[in-house]
């Protein structure tokens, strides 16, 4: 009793925590929440398979959500982020990074254009509160109204590739005619067709009063909760990246191999000059993909060597993958050592194991464009 009243006072709960507690949820503190790791007494693979062969469902309520509005909104969001929204049409969504001068990542994160001078940004859980004041710091001079709406919206992600079908049947909202990375505005709900799963997918946000009727309607209808377990299995196999991990105030993402969402042309963003620089020269690191030719897995943190045994990086994220059957890695590792099939060996624990460089996407996507 006294540990989980010691939890209560130092995590956060999402408005569905209750639910997850009612399901046997294993829950973990992740991002400053207590939140389920997964459901299943069978591990993680029974939820992972239901999001790639049929649908699940996911609590992302602790994410968290800005809006900026006004005369300058379009320029402020400009000047924090390194993907180019100029001219975007209503509905578009788009992914990119907002960045220190020296082009360490402050966030990964997601822009809406909901409207005419009117964006819904969504930020990581557990960088809301150094986004928040950051960003607050950088609008001095813009005409805009800044709102953090963290606490407001709940949200859930439905992934798979019957996610569209169940969006429509069993809670009666229509989304079949949103694309990949375009979203929609009906009152205070907000439905967006993204993902981070590598599949088909649907994003909820709304009071916590909806989204727990939705969850609500979903689990009666049959669709398998996920955890943050199989979340994590899910966007790692389609090499998409994970703040913390792949990303980070020492991790630009030209290290990170995101530079097709750093839009060089524009006028201005804080960290060009540093991220043109690096791109024109050339990262000190890469972010690779790794996989062992042995089925011992590779952790966050383990020590990557070259094949003399000397130390030229470490693992960012390794699994052995449940859609693959592969021990897998991705690493950031001395450039000079990023090149397709270079042979590199992870040190395991007090053994060393051979592999090679592979391609960062370990399974292929299946997004409806």
């Amino acid at each position: 009793m006294a540990i989980k009243q010691e939890l209560e006072k130092k995590e956060k709960w999402t408005c569905l925590h209750d639910k997850h507690l009612s399901l046997g949820a294993t829950m973990v503190a992740f991002g400053g929440f207590d939140m389920p790791l997964l459901y299943q007494s069978a591990g993680i693979a029974p939820e992972h398979y239901a999001v790639r062969e049929k649908v699940g469902l996911f609590d992302v309520s602790h994410m968290g959500e800005v809006t900026v509005r006004g005369k300058d909104a379009e320029r402020y969001v400009q000047h924090i982020f390194t993907n180019d929204i100029a001219d975007a049409p209503v509905g578009k969504i788009y992914y990119g990074m907002m960045c220190y001068e020296n082009g360490g990542t402050v966030d990964d994160l997601l822009v809406y254009k909901l409207g005419e001078n009117d964006f819904f940004l969504v930020i990581n859980a557990a960088n809301i509160d150094k986004d928040w004041a950051w960003m607050q710091e950088h609008a001095q001079g813009f005409d805009i109204d800044l709102q953090n709406r963290s606490d407001f919206y709940g949200q859930i992600a439905i992934q798979g590739p019957e996610s569209e079908d169940v969006i429509e049947r069993v809670l009666g909202l229509e989304c079949k005619e949103l694309v990949f990375y375009t979203c929609k505005v009906m009152n205070e709900i907000i439905i967006s067709r993204t993902g981070y799963t590598g599949e088909d997918g649907f994003e909820i946000y709304g009071s916590h009063d909806f989204i727990r009727d939705c969850w609500d309607k979903l689990i009666a209808a049959g669709v398998q909760a996920c955890g943050l377990g199989c979340r994590d299995t899910l966007r790692f196999e389609v090499g998409l990246p994970l703040y913390g991990d792949e990303l980070s105030e020492d991790i630009t993402p030209i290290m990170a191999g995101l530079g097709m969402f750093v839009k060089l042309d524009k006028a201005e963003f804080i960290g060009k000059d540093a991220l043109a620089k690096q791109k024109a020269e050339g990262p000190a690191r890469k972010l690779v993909g790794i996989e062992l030719f042995d089925k011992a897995i590779p952790r966050h943190g383990y020590i990557v060597l070259n094949m003399d045994g000397e130390p030229i990086g470490e693992v960012t994220t390794g699994y052995h993958t449940l859609s693959t059957n592969k021990s897998v890695c991705m690493a950031l590792v001395d450039a000079q050592y990023a090149k397709l099939d270079t042979e590199l060996q992870i040190q395991i624990r007090k053994k060393v194991f051979p592999g090679k460089v592979v391609k960062k996407q370990f399974y292929n996507k299946s997004y409806k464009k």
